[in-house]
């Protein structure tokens, strides 16, 4: 028996593996979350940083250099696999929470985000390329939603931590020793135990029969044009993670200065700040696997529209318990979308440039991370910070639009209710 022939898709088969990814990933979100709360405060009360936009900068270093290291994610895996790229991103991990810990200014600050941007393009990047070969076309959504609800619940659990960590010991050193121990198992794991799967994409490449979407020999550049503008299903798909991420940039680096300018506690905010990510993590355990059975594009529209309703509710509440419900239905809106929009990618592409396409969708997914913090730090700054909300909501509803008109359906035929 042929090495192809041993190798079986689907969760069930994989499970071992697909469980070790799915804890991998926790830590990949663990490594960011440990910036969501603390970050922004500590560019204000350490650093003096008074201007929203400068305030923000680490958010679109961390942007621009996560969505250009996403789009070589892909090709690396491609080329030479899976796991070395994920090695990889851990090394480059090993640093940043310690640069955040000794920063004697803001640019070290700045530089910490630069790689964490390369850390984060390279592990979740890979985890969800693996994931999505262990899977198969059968339980494609499924597999996505357990992977971004592992690094999202690890992202709000490590916020609320650091937010209670900061308003017991102060914003350093303290609620950065989770993100050392997070790499540390992070480096670990993927060293020792994780196993290549650019095998598992090969085989169902051998067994890829003809589709509608772009042929099978596609080059690099050919990807990039085809995810980007050509086919009209990925392009629209860029187009909603890029907004969708423009939002998470706002709710990073903006709220909780909106939240503090409004008098509540560093522990409130920290709620705040968890809560958002929660919801969304939490959900994707339930609307990726539910994308497999009532399509892909439903979910990725009522999504972004219920982003922008709950945007434009942060806007107008001034309460705790408002912006309590606000970011609830915010992480609803991208609990709804954000898998969602992965199993499209993974629908469409061909399993021979699938992890090259995952990389031009989340390049430009990741560029969101910039263009909110750029973006709604110039408004706040010019107008108002609520100003700000308002336009991310009004992009947000639009982007739904976009897809509703330009999208069709992705999900696999052959993947049918019960199926």
């Amino acid at each position: 028996m042929t090495a192809g022939a041993q190798l079986r898709l689907g969760l069930r088969p994989n499970l071992a593996q697909f469980g070790l990814l799915v804890g991998v990933n926790a830590l990949v979100g663990g490594v960011l979350g440990q910036e969501r709360t603390v970050l922004p405060l500590l560019a204000r009360d350490e650093f003096g940083l008074s201007g929203i936009t400068v305030a923000l900068t680490f958010i679109v270093a961390f942007g621009l250099v996560k969505a250009a290291t996403n789009f070589f994610a892909g090709t690396l895996s491609d080329r030479f696999g899976r796991k070395p790229v994920l090695v990889a991103g851990w090394l480059v991990a090993v640093p940043v929470p310690l640069l955040l810990i000794w920063a004697p200014s803001w640019g070290w600050v700045v530089f910490a985000n630069v790689l964490l941007g390369v850390n984060q393009g390279l592990t979740w990047s890979t985890t969800v390329i693996m994931k999505i070969d262990l899977a198969g076309p059968r339980q494609r959504g499924l597999a996505m939603g357990l992977n971004e609800a592992a690094g999202y619940l690890a992202v709000s659990v490590t916020a609320l931590l650091t937010g209670f960590i900061a308003a017991r010991y102060g914003l350093r050193p303290e609620p950065f020793y989770l993100g050392i121990a997070y790499v540390a198992v992070g480096l670990g794991l993927s060293v020792l135990t994780v196993r290549e799967t650019r095998g598992h994409a090969h085989h169902e490449a051998a067994n890829h029969g003809r589709s509608e979407g772009p042929r099978d020999d596609l080059g690099t550049r050919e990807v990039f044009v085809e995810a980007s503008l050509r086919d009209p299903s990925l392009s629209a798909v860029s187009q909603a993670g890029l907004v969708n991420n423009l939002n998470d940039g706002m709710a990073w680096g903006l709220l909780p200065l909106v939240f503090a300018g409004a008098g509540l506690s560093v522990g409130r905010i920290g709620i705040l700040a968890a809560l958002y990510p929660a919801v969304w993590g939490l959900g994707q355990l339930v609307t990726g696997a539910w994308s497999d059975r009532v399509g892909r594009k439903p979910l990725i529209v009522a999504g972004m529209w219920i982003q922008a309703v709950a945007i434009a509710m942060i806007a107008i509440a001034a309460a705790f318990g408002a912006w309590v419900a606000a970011m609830v239905l915010l992480g609803a809106g991208t609990a709804l979308a954000y898998p969602t929009l992965l199993a499209a990618v993974g629908d469409v592409a061909h399993p021979r440039w699938r992890a090259s396409a995952v990389g031009v969708y989340r390049l430009w997914r990741d560029t969101g991370f910039a263009a909110g913090a750029l973006l709604t730090g110039l408004v706040a700054d010019l107008f108002d910070p609520r100003v700000a909300i308002w336009t991310v909501s009004l992009l947000t509803a639009v982007s739904g639009a976009v897809v509703f008109l330009r999208m069709r359906e992705t999900r696999p035929a052959s993947v049918v209710p019960g199926g």
